[in-house]
């Protein structure tokens, strides 16, 4: 069991960050909330579930172990696998799914792109008793500020973790567009656009859509 990597974050995808590790780069998959805090050059620490398959090894990363544990606890449930699962912590936190299963939120779970309604009934049965409740914490900080190399504007970060998630390129256009006031408003109070709100909202606003 690795159960985190830290170093120098070498490299950043849509969906994945690689992280040198003693001269050694790990490639890890991320969801976008968890991207957004990582810097190339800049130190990073993650917690990290490995998956092993027949044919492939496969590193998850996580902005805290809060969320490591979550991600392994959804997999126990029939039909979730990695990649939901890393899925339903893109569109909410752990705490966040904690209500919605303690609370029997059928809709905040069909947030959650390839969960229906059926599955999201099914989800809240198999959970109930596993989640918890909210802890109320936040989540926190897996790398540092300083920017080594800047970040590549919030519209496209936001666009490339909608199509990591399966969305088409005009669907994740659309989204773009419907959350930009949001983002100016942040951008006005001389803050930074909040990635991981805007991808929510984002993704709120694809499920009333379909």
């Amino acid at each position: 069991m690795i159960a985190f990597v830290s170093g120098p974050v070498a490299a950043l995808a849509p969906t994945t960050a690689v992280i040198e590790v003693g001269g050694v780069g790990l490639l890890v998959q991320c969801a976008p909330n968890t991207l957004s805090g990582l810097r190339i050059g800049v130190e990073a620490r993650l917690a990290t579930s490995l998956v092993v398959r027949e044919d492939a090894l496969t590193l998850y990363g996580f902005a805290d172990e809060d969320e490591r544990q979550v991600f392994e606890l959804l997999q126990t449930a029939s039909g979730v696998g990695p990649r939901l699962a890393q899925a339903m912590l893109a569109v909410h936190s752990p705490d966040a799914l904690r209500l919605a299963v303690s609370t029997g939120d059928e809709k905040a779970l069909t947030a959650v792109p390839g969960i229906g309604k059926k599955g999201a009934q099914k989800l809240l049965l198999e959970l109930r008793d596993r989640l918890g409740q909210p802890l109320g914490t936040g989540t926190a900080v897996v790398a540092q500020r300083a920017v080594a190399s800047g970040p590549a504007p919030w519209t496209e970060q936001l666009q490339a973790a909608l199509i990591g998630l399966g969305y088409a390129s005009r669907e994740a256009e659309e989204a773009v567009t419907a959350v930009t006031p949001q983002a100016e408003a942040a951008l006005a109070q001389g803050g930074a656009a909040p990635v991981p709100q805007l991808l929510r909202a984002a993704l709120q606003t694809l499920n009333r859509a379909r």
